[in-house]
C-alpha cells in the first residue's frame, strides 16, 4: 500500500515540491501528473507528463533557506494528536502503528510550522502540498527500512528528490520528534511516580514537618526520580535474565527457530527508549487532511507546556567559555567590592533563564554569604529572573536572621515599590524579625498588618510576638495573645510561650500571672518541672510570700524532685524578703542533711543578707566558701559587698568595690545605682554619692525622689570621717 493511493482526492489539490538552495527570489513547484490532476491555484500554470516539471510560483517569495529557528517542543508534545488528521486502521491496529502515527503526527505539526515561517505569502494548499511530497518521501524511507538512514547525522546525505538543505531539515526535524517523544514517555512515568503512594507517603511526612513551598516540589520530584530509576534498574535486570535465557536455549538447540523469532520479537517490543519499530509490511494509517495550525489547539497545548514545567523543571545551562570565566571572577570577589559589572557580562554572555539565576545563588551561598545578599538583591530587578515575592520574602529573611534590619527595611521597600504586598510568610518575617531586634511598635504593625490583610496567624507569628511582648516586660499583653490564639484559632500555646511568660510574671514578682500560667499549663497536660517550680518559688518571694514559696518548694521536695542551687537561693531569698534567718538557716540544715550543697547562687544572696544586716565576718566566710568551689562569683555580689563596707564605713575595702562596679557600668540598672548612691550616703562618702548621681543621670536613668532627699540631706550635715578596716 503507497502513501499516494490511501491520500483522499478532495484533500489536497496538488503536490508542491520544495527546490534545491537557491538565490532565487522564488522557489520551484511541481506537479505529479500521475497522482493529481486538479491546480493548487489558479496563478500556476502546470505542464503536462510523465514526471516533475518545474514551475514558478508568483505567490512564493521567499527562497528555502536554511533552518535556524525551532519551535518549543512541547507545543506539539500532548496535545497535538487531538489535531492530527492521520488515523490508524482500526482494524489492524498495533502498538507499532500507534507509536508510527504519533511520530508521523509530530512530524507533520513542526515541517507545518517551519514550512509557514518561511512561505508566509503561500497558501495552505501550497503548504500541504509540500507537507505531502516530504511526508511520502519519509514513510518511503521507513517502509524501505531506511529510517536510520534519515536519523543518523553522519550518513546524512541529500536525497535525489530534496535538496540538501530541505533534507537537512527532514533529518533535523526527525531527530526533534524522536526526542520528544522519549521526553513524554519519561514525563508520563514520572507522573506515574510523583503519584505513588510511596511519594506520597514521603510528601505528607515532609509536610507534617513544616516542610512546603518549592522544597516539598523539588524533594517529591528527586523521590519519584528516584523510584523511576530502581524500577528502571530492576526491569533492566529482568531484560538481561530473559536476554540469558534466550541466549541458552540456542545454545541447546531446544527451541525450534519459530520460538526463538519470538523472543527475539518481544524483546524488540520492550526497548528501554521509545524508537522506531522496524517495519514488516505497509505502514497502516490514513490522511484525512494537514490542518494541524488551529488556534484553539495552540492555546491547549500552551497550557499543558506550563503545567508540565512545573513538574518537570527545567536545568541550568552548562557554561563554558568566556561565561565560566566571568562566572570564576564573580565568586572571587570580596565583599567590598561591587559585583554589578560582572553580573551584566554575565547575564549577555549566558542569556540566563530563572533556574541559571537560581543556580549562580545557590553556589554563591555556599562560598560567600555576604556576596550572595548583594547579588541576590541585583537579581530582584532583572527580568529574567522572574521575580516573585517569595524571593523577597527570602531575602528579607537572610538579612533578618543576621541582624541587618536596615538592609531587610530597604528589601520590604523596594519589594512595596515594585507592586508586591507582604503575604502571610513576608508578614511572618517580619514579626519575628522586629520581636528579635526588640522593636515592639514595628512588631505590633507587622502583627497587625498580618491580620488585616485576612491572614490566620500561625504558630511561629503568635510566638514571635509574644516574645515581643516579654523582652519589654509587658506579659500581660503576650497573655492576651495566648488567649486569643486558643479560643479564636484553636492553636495549641507551646511550651516555650508558657515558659517565658511564667519567667517575666516571676521576674516582676506578679504571683496572679505567674499562678495563672502555671494552672494553663497543668490544663494543657504539662506537668510542672524544677524550672517551673522554681520560677513560682521565685515570684512568691519577690511578692513577700515566703510560706506560699515554702509550700511550692515542699510539694517540689515530695513529688520527687530534688531542689537544685536556684531553686534554693530563690527559697532562702523569699525568707530574706521577710527577714526570716532563723528560718532560712532551718532550711539549709535540712538540705544538706539530706545531701544538698549549696552553690554560688544561694552563697550569694545569703552574702547579700548578712551584708545588710552588717554581718561582716560571716559574709567574708561565705565568700571564702565560694572561692573554694572554684566558681567564679556574679557580678551583683559586689554591689552587695560595696553596701555592707559603705555603711560599715570601711573606706579602703568599700572603694575598692566601688571601683570594681565603675569598671562595669554598663550592667548597672537604675535600681543597682540608686542602691549605690544609698550606701555612699550612709557611710557618709558624700563627694562620691554626688558623682554617682552624675554618672546615673548622664546614663539617662531617672533618679527617685527619695534618692533626691537623701542627697539634699547628706549636704546639710557634716560626713563623719569613715573608719579604716
Amino acid at each position: 500500500m503507497n502513501l499516494k493511493h490511501v491520500v483522499s482526492r478532495n484533500t489536497i489539490n496538488n503536490i508542491a515540491r520544495v527546490g534545491s538552495r537557491s538565490r532565487s527570489p522564488c522557489p520551484y513547484v511541481y506537479e505529479n501528473a500521475t497522482a493529481i490532476s486538479a491546480p493548487i491555484s489558479p496563478s500556476f500554470h502546470l505542464s503536462k507528463g510523465d514526471g516533475f516539471k518545474p514551475l514558478q510560483n508568483p505567490q512564493c517569495l521567499k527562497p528555502f533557506s536554511s533552518f535556524n529557528k525551532y519551535i518549543h517542543s512541547t507545543r506539539e508534545t500532548k496535545l497535538s494528536y487531538l489535531a492530527s488528521d492521520i488515523k490508524l486502521d482500526s482494524d489492524e491496529d498495533t502498538e507499532e502503528d500507534a507509536t508510527m502515527n504519533e511520530f508521523l503526527s509530530r512530524f507533520v505539526w513542526i515541517m507545518r510550522g517551519k514550512l509557514s515561517e518561511y512561505y508566509t505569502e503561500c497558501d495552505k494548499q501550497t503548504i500541504d502540498g509540500m507537507l505531502l511530497v516530504i511526508v511520502e518521501k519519509v514513510v518511503s524511507e521507513m517502509e524501505k527500512g531506511g529510517i536510520e538512514q534519515i536519523l543518523d547525522a553522519a550518513v546524512s546525505t541529500p536525497s535525489q528528490d530534496f535538496s540538501e538543505d530541505l533534507w537537512k531539515t527532514v533529518w533535523e526535524v526527525s531527530n526533534m520528534v524522536l526526542d520528544d517523544m522519549k521526553k513524554a514517555i519519561k514525563k508520563e512515568k514520572m507522573k506515574g511516580f510523583l503519584q505513588s503512594e510511596e511519594v506520597k507517603k514521603m510528601c505528607r511526612f515532609a509536610g507534617e514537618i513544616g516542610i512546603r513551598g518549592d522544597m516539598l516540589r523539588e524533594l517529591r520530584f528527586k523521590w519519584a526520580s528516584e523510584k523511576m530509576e530502581e524500577s528502571e534498574f530492576y526491569q533492566s535486570l529482568e531484560r538481561l535474565r530473559e536476554e540469558e535465557r534466550a541466549h541458552e536455549s540456542e545454545s541447546k538447540g531446544t527451541q525450534d527457530d519459530d520460538s526463538v523469532g519470538e523472543e527475539a520479537i518481544a524483546a524488540e517490543e520492550k526497548p528501554e527508549v521509545v524508537s522506531l519499530p522496524k517495519r514488516r509490511g505497509k505502514i497502516r494509517y490514513k490522511i484525512y487532511g494537514l490542518d494541524l495550525s488551529a488556534s484553539k489547539w495552540a492555546e491547549v497545548a500552551d497550557k499543558v507546556h506550563e503545567a508540565g514545567e512545573i513538574i518537570w523543571p527545567q536545568e541550568p545551562k552548562p557554561i563554558s567559555g568566556k561565561c565560566k570565566l566571568v562566572t570564576e571572577k564573580l565568586f572571587s570577589l570580596n565583599e567590598a567590592d561591587d559585583p554589578s559589572p560582572l553580573l551584566v557580562e554575565w547575564a549577555e554572555l549566558l542569556q540566563p533563564s530563572r533556574v541559571d539565576w537560581i543556580n549562580l545563588l545557590d553556589r554563591l551561598k555556599e562560598k560567600n554569604t555576604s556576596l550572595y545578599h548583594k547579588v541576590a538583591e541585583i537579581a530582584l530587578s532583572e527580568r529574567s529572573f522572574q521575580t516573585n515575592i517569595s524571593d523577597y520574602t527570602n531575602l528579607i529573611e537572610a538579612h533578618a536572621k543576621l541582624n541587618h534590619l536596615e538592609d531587610a527595611e530597604r528589601i520590604l521597600k523596594k519589594m512595596n515599590e515594585n507592586g508586591f504586598l507582604p503575604d502571610i510568610l513576608t508578614s511572618t518575617v517580619l514579626v519575628h524579625m522586629y520581636s528579635k531586634v526588640g522593636n515592639l511598635d514595628r512588631a505590633k504593625e507587622a502583627f497587625e498588618r498580618l491580620k488585616s490583610l485576612g491572614f490566620q496567624p500561625d504558630l511561629k507569628a503568635y510566638t514571635s510576638m509574644i516574645m515581643a511582648y516579654v523582652n519589654a516586660g509587658e506579659p500581660k499583653l503576650g497573655e492576651s495573645l495566648v488567649r486569643e490564639m486558643e479560643s479564636r484559632y484553636r492553636i495549641k500555646p507551646s511550651k516555650e510561650i508558657y515558659m517565658a511568660l511564667l519567667r517575666s510574671f516571676s521576674q516582676h514578682g506578679d504571683v496572679s500571672g505567674a499562678g495563672r500560667i502555671a494552672n494553663d499549663m497543668r490544663f494543657a497536660g504539662l506537668q510542672a518541672n524544677l524550672e517551673s517550680c522554681t520560677l513560682l518559688i521565685k515570684a512568691y518571694g519577690q511578692a513577700g510570700d515566703p510560706d506560699e514559696a515554702r509550700k511550692i518548694f515542699d510539694d517540689m521536695i515530695r513529688s520527687g524532685q530534688m531542689p537544685d542551687d536556684r531553686c534554693t537561693a530563690g527559697m532562702i531569698a523569699a525568707y530574706a524578703k521577710k527577714n526570716l534567718l532563723d528560718k532560712a538557716l532551718d532550711l539549709m540544715m535540712q538540705l544538706e542533711k539530706d545531701g544538698f550543697e549549696p552553690g554560688v547562687n544561694t552563697y550569694t544572696v545569703l552574702v547579700d543578707w548578712l551584708g545588710r544586716l552588717q554581718l561582716i565576718d560571716e559574709a567574708e566566710h561565705l565568700l571564702d566558701r565560694i572561692a573554694q568551689q572554684g566558681e567564679a562569683p556574679p557580678f551583683k555580689i559586689n554591689i552587695s559587698l560595696f553596701d555592707m563596707y559603705a555603711r560599715a564605713g570601711i573606706e579602703k575595702k568599700a572603694l575598692q568595690a566601688l571601683g570594681v562596679l565603675e569598671a562595669k557600668m554598663d550592667q548597672l540598672g537604675s535600681a543597682e545605682f540608686e542602691r549605690i548612691i544609698d550606701g555612699l550616703v550612709a557611710g557618709g562618702f558624700v563627694q562620691h554619692a554626688h558623682r554617682m548621681h552624675e554618672i546615673m543621670e548622664a546614663r539617662g536613668f531617672i533618679v527617685s525622689d527619695r534618692v533626691k532627699v537623701a542627697l539634699m540631706a547628706s549636704n546639710s550635715f557634716r560626713s563623719r570621717k569613715p573608719t579604716v578596716r
